[in-house]
């Protein structure tokens, strides 16, 4: 649904606004506002969305809770909204797990997984759904077809060969969405994450069309950060061009975010160049006499999920440091007492935040549509700001990591320029489903030699849970400034010299 602003999108955007609103004006530990925001996003006596005006201000109250990185209260938990507020001042204070949740009194209950015949059934002579069912789970009743619930296995053959496509399979649309088969019903229909297997790819929350799905954010965190003494730099990822609209082109980036409050941005594609080089040099050395394939890093929920479904395979995974990171170790390079907000489409990227190793890399992340509340709370005007340059250059192949087939592109490139006599074979994926077949094909052998481009989102991190604009819009505007990049290739990076310094 990406593209296209539901009420879903108009109500996470003014709980982001509020959340930022209450950040720039907090002070002297001070949170008691946050009871009124619930009425600020839902104002008046009559609800708009759904049975209840009540039900609505409980669920933007959860809404509120996850924005500013807390957990969910449970259902019969007697609290108020600000319970454990306290929590989001704490300096380096990171969202507690899980980062994707579903906020149980929104969920619609949807039918999953069910053969559903529609009133368009024919009810025709040659009947042809009653003739192929293995169950003989249909009859015919009053002329129209009718599914036996208890005898169906939901095979799907009726829907197959109903000429008038009268009979549905209809599934939960988080479920559906969900490439690692992480979503389940609870005991009341309700849907519920199973934790282990997810990836935080976001791809529930993108298509639950009740809202009922949301990750944690760091907005107040950020701009406390940002009102503080320390400064803060945004990297901002590739998939940001054309997001925040056409008021808001690249050269003007600098002056929005400025707006906010952050010091300076750094373009994420500088560290694109940095990781395409660094993968270069790995698959030419290692596939296929040390690896039988080698696999690209830089989607944290692809990577993740390859981990999880295949760990004795985990070293076909690059080991070279991902964008974010590279970018991030960039910028404290450049002043080591900063912080570092990455700004970027993908929720996954919250959670490779988190871990560990990177957390002294990478201090906040943020989606564009978190930032577009920030811009709102800020009342920044687009239009009214200076054209201030474009970031610092980075190249068109690093410009290219947001969309599929960018980064094994941006490799083939690299490799061409540094080892002009090597071949190099690719296969790519887009969406964890048909990332898991990739995955099941190399680990059969059938992909030995290969470099494996893996994107957890449909379309590439253009696709990402974070992102505004359509998928397809994105993937034009972001090409486009790829091929208008002066410099084309990682090879021509200003800031290839660095690299061994940054990987230490």
């Amino acid at each position: 649904m990406r593209g296209i602003y539901t009420s879903v999108n108009d109500i996470r955007k003014r709980v982001f606004a509020e959340v930022a609103r209450l950040s720039y004006d907090y002070k002297d530990g001070d949170l008691s506002q946050m009871e009124q925001i619930p009425y600020n996003v839902i104002p008046g006596e009559v609800s708009t969305y759904r049975e209840s005006v009540f039900l609505e201000r409980a669920i933007v109250e959860e809404r509120l809770r996850l924005a500013m990185g807390l957990s969910l209260r449970k259902p019969t938990e007697h609290a108020p909204v600000s319970t454990g507020a306290e929590e989001c001042i704490k300096p380096e204070k990171y969202y507690q797990p899980p980062l994707i949740n579903i906020i149980q009194f929104a969920c619609h209950k949807c039918p999953d997984n069910v053969m559903l015949v529609t009133d368009a059934c024919q009810g025709c002579l040659a009947h042809p759904c009653k003739e192929v069912c293995p169950k003989n789970a249909i009859t015919l009743q009053h002329g129209k077809s009718v599914i036996d619930k208890e005898k169906c296995v939901n095979c799907g053959m009726c829907a197959k060969v109903c000429p008038y496509n009268a009979i549905l399979k209809q599934e939960r649309p988080c479920a559906r969405a969900c490439g690692m088969k992480a979503i389940h019903s609870d005991e009341y229909g309700r849907a519920q994450i199973d934790q282990e297997k997810c990836v935080s790819c976001g791809m529930c929350l993108a298509n639950c069309p009740f809202g009922a799905i949301a990750d944690k954010a760091q907005i107040f965190q950020v701009i406390q950060a940002i009102k503080s003494d320390t400064p803060v730099y945004a990297a901002i990822a590739p998939a940001a061009d054309g997001q925040f609209g056409p008021s808001l082109p690249p050269k003007k980036i600098r002056a929005a975010f400025q707006a906010l409050g952050f010091k300076d941005v750094f373009e994420v594609a500088i560290g694109a160049d940095l990781c395409t080089i660094e993968e270069a040099k790995d698959f030419v050395e290692e596939v296929p006499e040390k690896l039988p394939f080698m696999a690209t890093s830089c989607c944290p929920a692809w990577s993740v999920m390859a981990k999880k479904l295949y760990p004795e395979y985990s070293e076909c995974i690059s080991m070279a440091l991902t964008p974010m990171v590279l970018t991030g170790r960039l910028i404290k390079n450049q002043e080591p007492n900063c912080k570092v907000a990455f700004i970027g489409p993908c929720a996954a990227k919250k959670l490779e935040a988190s871990r560990r190793s990177i957390r002294s890399d990478i201090d906040f992340v943020l989606t564009f549509e978190e930032v577009m509340g920030m811009f709102e709370a800020k009342d920044v005007d687009f239009d009214s700001l200076e054209e201030t340059g474009t970031m610092h250059g980075a190249s068109g192949d690093g410009r290219g990591f947001a969309v599929s087939g960018g980064v094994a592109n941006a490799v083939v490139n690299c490799i061409a320029e540094m080892y002009p006599d090597r071949q190099v074979l690719v296969e790519k994926a887009e969406g964890l489903a048909d990332c898991r077949k990739l995955l099941a094909k190399a680990v059969k052998g059938k992909l030995n030699g290969y470099l494996i481009e893996g994107m957890a989102c449909p379309g590439g991190c253009v696709g990402g849970a974070g992102t505004i604009q359509p998928i397809a819009k994105s993937t034009t505007t972001v090409n486009q400034r790829k091929r208008t990049s002066s410099n084309p290739h990682a090879t021509d990076s200003n800031y290839k010299d660095l690299l061994e310094q940054l990987e230490k």
